[in-house]
């Protein structure tokens, strides 16, 4: 289905390697305490990408599963104070007035559109997939953390369709983790002769 939305769906997420944003209990321990390490050599892009500090104050929306809006429960304190956030589960309960609670990617456009949504933040593996599908992501950003943990929730899934992206800036850190910000590219995607002539 295509959505006519004002807003602009953004991902800011960490992932290893491997493609993976979690561990399969959920856990992220190698992105927030990760095991000391060699020293990583520094690439820096012309375009620096934006950091968290720089990325969070300039969303007024959050879209988020279940999964991880029960990961965020557990922090010290609720870190969205000053956001809306929308969670979207078939199965939660819509007792907590800090958040609206929807069922389906529908119900979470109507949502954003009501509140006028501007820059939406998309967190979770499931709804960044959902809304990748969707066609309702128009930037990515990724830090890949240098570990393979080999198993867990993967940060991509299936797609009905190529989707294509535009690099818009890099660079690494101290840590090792490569920063890198994509753009997707909305231009005419390529057929399946285009594809059937690559694969000869």
């Amino acid at each position: 289905m295509t959505h006519t939305r004002g807003w602009t769906g953004r991902v800011f997420i960490g992932a290893s390697l491997d493609g993976y944003i979690a561990r399969p209990d959920g856990e992220i321990d190698w992105l927030t305490d990760p095991a000391p390490g060699p020293s990583h050599a520094r690439i820096t892009s012309s375009a620096q990408v934006a950091g968290w500090d720089t990325f969070f104050p300039g969303v007024d929306h959050l879209v988020m599963g279940r999964g991880t809006y029960e990961k965020v429960l557990t922090f010290d304190g609720w870190p969205y104070a000053d956001k809306r956030v929308i969670v979207l589960s078939t199965t939660l309960d819509t007792g907590d007035d800090r958040i609206t609670v929807v069922r389906n990617v529908d119900e979470a456009v109507r949502a954003l559109a009501e509140s006028r949504a501007d820059q939406v933040y998309v967190d979770g593996g499931g709804v960044i997939q959902s809304f990748l599908r969707a066609d309702l992501i128009d930037e990515i950003s990724v830090g890949w953390a240098p570990v393979l943990i080999g198993a867990g929730l993967p940060l991509f899934g299936l797609l009905d369709r190529d989707v294509q992206l535009c690099l818009v800036a890099s660079n690494a850190s101290d840590s090792g983790m490569v920063h890198a910000t994509y753009r997707v590219h909305r231009g005419a995607a390529p057929d399946a002769r285009s594809h059937a002539r690559a694969g000869r």
